[in-house]
């Protein structure tokens, strides 16, 4: 397989997708019909390693349809359902009809301020917080036909401040269901039809960390983002009858997966303070409270509850029926623990996926009824799974995992540079095909089930969210009192976590350099631990010498050569 440096006309991937100070992307911005999402999913496997057997993940026809749209799937679900729960606030409950008609009145009230007013998708800028309002603004954005740009309202204000520039907004809205709020307007007559938005037509943007120490906005297509809500629902099994917790953080997209599947398969979406409360009894009475059956929780945060069951001797609510994980590997001694567990009826699903990827492309069960044999068997290492049936994958030469499929991001907004590089262009023997590349090495195993061997970059994975270590040396770097900053992941007590090891140009203290990082950075950029050296170590080459300057530090620490 070699890769290509473009579509099969000879140009870029993707082309310039900027928003050059605007908040709209013209139509002539987005991706154009030669973008090769028409490749056959289940074609045959290229050169190379083969692609991954569909396994014990049935190929279900539905999911890999793109006929309609994730916005059409939730107005079904509505009118199915009108009168079942669709969200859950601190125990007070509503409909979907009463949902569907908020999202509708949002919809129009974004249109009503001029966005997509000559049908192009517009960029809106949603600041979010863990309330119903998320669900209603993601979903009137999407009618809108407008993309959506949500920025956590968790998030220290220079961080907001960055991503909004990153994005190129000039404004952001508080997502809100006062009728009163900053959306308010009467609509227009011409903005109760729209035309409908095509499949190509960017769903929303997200920002990963980037290895340039800025953050990277990857745009999401609403034929990716269609096609993978309807492959999870299908792996989650979800029914009306299920109540599922959000719980992660709104500004990373597995969010995404608690939101959009729930609510287009007539299932109740909670949303409950206790579950953010910090205190692990708190939360598990939060489950038991609420009747939650569904749950998707950072692998981390997974460790920390098992460690709490199982030092409790407690239980999990028996209403809750599946429990997926992803972000990290699994830590084998929690996973024996939860297996030791009175939990045989709950589905452990572990995933793995990538924003670029639009959320989870591969997945296992762990636990559970239905487990396969081989897979509950096994103690040493957890793998993180099979391709799904919408996703194709192939393993290089150098163990790098590419992943293909509809389900690709269109790219990375206004760095196509970035496009091409990674999303290239390989024709493996069965024409041109449009691949991701991860930076996540696996091995394959006996079964065709992908194991973790790291990364072919520094970028780590903390509480369940990528960190690029350049976006926080960046931020060190900025510090007056700072000369040089390396950092990296290492394990602690179990989980992966940041070291920052820092040459100084002037006296500062390890607690005042992670409350100048706080001021900027999302918490699970925050190193856990400040190391300070005489000096960073370089290679030959000019580059900074990671390794290097780890062992200067182990040394001083040590006292070597003192």
């Amino acid at each position: 397989m070699k890769p290509g440096d473009g579509t099969p006309g000879g140009g870029p991937a993707v082309g310039g997708l900027t928003t050059a100070g605007s908040s709209r992307l013209r139509r002539d911005e987005t991706p154009s019909a030669a973008t090769p999402f028409v490749v056959p999913i289940f074609a045959g496997p290229t050169t190379g390693t083969p692609l991954a057997p569909s396994g014990s993940l049935t190929r279900d026809p539905a999911e890999t349809d793109v006929v309609g749209d994730v916005v059409a799937d939730f107005g079904a679900a509505a009118a199915d359902w009108p009168h079942r729960t669709a969200i859950v606030h601190n125990g007070i409950s509503s409909s979907y009809h009463d949902l569907a008609g908020r999202v509708r009145q949002t919809a129009l009230r974004y249109r009503a301020t001029g966005f997509g007013a000559d049908g192009s998708p517009g960029m809106i800028g949603a600041l979010v917080s863990h309330t119903p309002a998320v669900a209603e603004h993601l979903l009137g954005i999407l009618r809108a036909g407008a993309v959506y740009c949500p920025i956590d309202a968790a998030l220290p204000v220079t961080r907001r401040q960055t991503l909004a520039t990153v994005l190129g907004l000039d404004r952001l809205h508080p997502a809100t269901t006062d009728p009163a709020g900053p959306l308010a307007g009467e609509p227009r007559a011409a903005d109760t039809e729209s035309p409908p938005p095509r499949g190509d037509h960017p769903a929303y943007v997200l920002c990963t960390s980037g290895s340039t120490g800025a953050p990277k906005p990857v745009v999401v297509s609403r034929r990716a983002l269609t096609v993978t809500v309807r492959a999870l629902r299908h792996l989650f099994g979800l029914t009306p009858e299920d109540r599922v917790l959000q719980f992660a953080s709104l500004g990373w997209d597995t969010c995404l997966e608690e939101i959009l599947p729930a609510l287009t398969t007539g299932a109740a979406l909670v949303f409950d303070d206790g579950a953010h409360s910090g205190s692990m009894p708190r939360f598990v009475r939060t489950l038991a409270e609420q009747e939650i059956t569904v749950l998707d929780l950072p692998t981390a945060f997974w460790h920390e509850l098992v460690l709490y069951l199982t030092e409790e001797q407690a239980a999990l609510p028996p209403a809750v029926r599946l429990v997926v994980i992803g972000g990290e590997r699994v830590d084998p001694t929690r996973l024996r623990q939860w297996r030791e567990l009175e939990l045989g009826h709950i589905r452990l699903l572990n995933t793995y996926g990538c924003t670029e990827t639009t959320m989870i492309t591969h997945a296992v069960q762990l636990a559970g009824p239905g487990t396969e044999p081989e897979v509950a068997s096994c103690q040493a290492e957890a793998p993180i799974g099979r391709a799904l049936p919408h996703v194709r994958d192939h393993v290089t030469d150098d163990d790098e995992l590419f992943v293909s499929g509809p389900s690709l991001a269109t790219g990375y907004l206004g760095l196509p540079e970035s496009t091409t590089t990674g999303f290239p262009v390989i024709d493996g023997g069965s024409g041109p095909t449009r691949w991701f590349r991860t930076g996540d090495l696996v091995l394959r195993g006996e079964a065709g089930l992908l194991f973790s061997r790291g990364r072919a970059d520094e970028q780590v994975k903390v509480l369940g969210v990528r960190v690029h270590p350049a976006e926080v040396e960046a931020q060190l770097n900025s510090h007056p009192a700072v000369a040089g900053a390396v950092v990296v992941g290492e394990q602690l007590l179990g989980r992966t976590a940041l070291t920052a090891y820092v040459a100084l140009l002037a006296d500062t203290s390890a607690a005042a350099l992670n409350g100048f990082l706080r001021e900027r950075l999302p918490s699970q950029f925050v190193p856990a631990r400040v190391k300070f050296v005489a000096a960073l170590a370089y290679t030959s080459s000019g580059k900074v010498d990671r390794a290097a300057t780890r062992r200067a530090a182990m040394d001083c620490e040590q006292g070597v050569g003192l």
